[in-house]
């Protein structure tokens, strides 16, 4: 059995957690790992292989980083050029791995879903593998505790060994409708995680999006490796049909059947979902960080920089970044994504980015900025080195604050070790490089008439973005 982990998506509905260059999936919002590290951890005690991850080109070095630090080993990050939903993705992951001849059982799972009681998963897994091994295409159906509007549900038909066959799939209903279904005893959340043998998933992609399946072809015919990634032409796969493997498959198969998981999933959707799931204090309030709540009842209080107070108030959401606060009534939770609709058309950087910016070699903090300055806290992970750059328009000042730092400036090359600085000049070429065995620690003050990001010009990278325009 080969998982496959769909590690796209943007979440959101849990900002200013969850931003476009670092969403949910990649974040510790359930547990001390990140959700994707936990969609891999909870497979430990099954027959699992090396999974494969599916993601987009600029969250690449998240997950590389991510299953380095959890020492998970993968059977390739494939990286999807442009979006086009959950069916071309199985599609390339399904051709990879049968390009060797294989044809190996696929279990496809989200990376951002809670899965608390991990036996309940493991044996459902179980019962799906032997579906999966007489043809079927099989989906994983959650046992409602509630009528849920959010949701799309599934039918069970009649009786196959530890599960159903699907007699309908369903669209996301109104609460009278879903309050039906649940009382019926006959429907399911559709939880989105499947399990199929490849080659049958693309017998029936073939069968009913030829098109489609044609494109994922010519494209993984293309499949390149790059240092951890395995690439795909991107003009060849732009032209693929955007449809979800629910659409362009599994309403359409005549083998598609259905086990039930009763197993507290959550797809952590939104923030009163992840209110719904987490432990609660004697008020029925979840809080993280330091905050001190005050007569206030069944809310979610998330503090990362500051103490956030909260008095006389119930059933509210409140979320503190550095550089963000949200605060939403529970029942309003889902407008959130007007909230961030609004920053991504105002071009505002708190859509996309944290003031915190990880990148393959470390991380960047903007502290402070303001006319003709910008200042920076870097960390260069040990043994990393930026890009070979220079900049039109600012100057920088580097004072390392720990470890130690290989400069170059132009030709020359200078060690610079704690409490020590150095000056690169607007236009001379320069690299940083930390080649010690411990972080290095050190705050950048840029000044010029624009400092922006995309004032970079890359001569050389490690990392291979040289026609990436950021650092």
């Amino acid at each position: 059995m080969k998982p496959v982990v769909l590690a796209g998506g943007t979440g959101s509905r849990l900002w200013p957690k969850s931003r476009a260059a670092l969403p949910k999936q990649f974040l510790s919002l359930t547990s001390d790992s990140t959700m994707l590290q936990d969609t891999i951890t909870r497979l430990k005690g099954t027959d699992a292989a090396s999974p494969i991850f599916i993601c987009n080109d600029a969250h690449r070095f998240l997950v590389a980083e991510q299953l380095r630090q959890k020492d998970i080993h993968h059977g390739g990050i494939l990286l999807e050029p442009v979006g086009r939903n959950t069916a071309p993705a199985i599609a390339l992951a399904a051709l990879h791995a049968t390009i060797n001849g294989e044809d190996p059982i696929l279990l496809v799972l989200a990376a951002d879903h809670l899965i608390k009681d991990e036996p309940a998963f493991h044996t459902a897994i179980t019962k799906a593998e032997v579906l999966a091994k007489q043809g079927k295409l099989v989906t994983f159906g959650i046992v409602p505790d509630q009528p849920h509007t959010g949701y799309g549900y599934i039918k069970a038909g009649s009786g196959l060994e530890g599960g159903f066959e699907v007699a309908e799939f369903v669209e996301k209903p109104e609460l009278q409708t879903a309050k039906e279904y649940v009382e019926s005893g006959s429907y399911y959340w559709n939880s989105g995680m499947f399990m199929f043998k490849a080659s049958r998933y693309l017998d029936e992609l073939e069968k009913y999006n030829p098109e489609m399946l044609d494109v994922c072809k010519r494209a993984i015919d293309t499949e390149a490796p790059d240092l951890d990634f395995i690439r795909v032409d991107h003009d060849i796969f732009a032209t693929c049909p955007d449809d979800s493997i629910d659409y362009a498959v599994m309403e359409k198969t005549d083998s598609a059947a259905m086990v039930p998981l009763d197993a507290q999933w959550s797809d952590v959707g939104s923030w009163t979902s992840l209110w719904e799931t987490s432990a609660k204090d004697e008020n029925g309030n979840v809080c993280v960080g330091d905050t001190i709540l005050e007569n206030t009842k069944n809310s979610y209080v998330n503090a990362e920089q500051r103490l956030v107070s909260v008095i006389g108030l119930e059933d509210i959401i409140v979320v503190e970044t550095k550089d963000a606060v949200m605060v939403a009534h529970k029942d309003d939770a889902q407008s959130i994504k007007k909230v961030v609709n609004k920053l991504k058309a105002e071009h505002r950087p708190e859509f996309e980015f944290h003031r915190e910016v990880f990148r393959p070699w470390g991380s960047y903090d903007s502290i402070d900025s303001g006319a003709r300055f910008q200042v920076k806290r870097i960390t260069v992970k040990p043994g990393e080195k930026l890009s070979v750059q220079m900049h039109h328009h600012r100057a920088e000042h580097w004072i390392v604050v720990s470890g130690s730092a290989n400069v170059t400036i132009d030709e020359e090359t200078q060690l610079v070790t704690e409490n020590e600085s150095v000056y690169i000049p607007i236009g001379a070429v320069h690299a940083l490089e930390n080649p010690g065995k411990i972080p290095l620690e050190l705050i950048e003050v840029q000044s010029g008439a624009y400092l922006g990001e995309d004032d970079i010009v890359r001569f050389s990278d490690r990392y291979g973005r040289i026609p990436d325009s950021k650092k």
